[in-house]
């Protein structure tokens, strides 16, 4: 379940990651496609079974008003920045570039 990297994240990491990468908890993310574009958010969770993510701050209403999180494709946002506390995470992917 992979997204892009965005470009600014890509050119200050000075291209050492791949385009795109698995999203992970905790990833910084940004809605491009939908009802939600432009929104950013953390990554609460990720649902495998449902190829689905959710993004902290995108919900929508149910109708009784409760708010709930609104699951978003991965392909429909771009990872403006990794979640870095697992640094074997990106030394898999700086070894995977080479």
């Amino acid at each position: 379940m992979s997204a892009h990297l965005s470009e600014d994240y890509l050119e200050e990491k000075k291209r050492k990651l791949p385009r795109a990468v698995p999203v992970r908890k905790g990833d910084v993310v940004k809605v491009m496609r939908g009802d939600d574009a432009g929104k950013e958010g953390k990554v609460a969770t990720v649902d495998y079974r449902a190829f689905r993510i959710l993004i902290e701050g995108v919900t929508h209403a149910k109708s009784d008003g409760t708010q709930v999180a609104k699951p978003i494709h991965p392909s429909n946002v771009v990872i403006k920045k990794l979640d870095e506390s697992d640094p074997l995470r990106l030394k898999r992917f700086e070894e995977a570039k080479k």
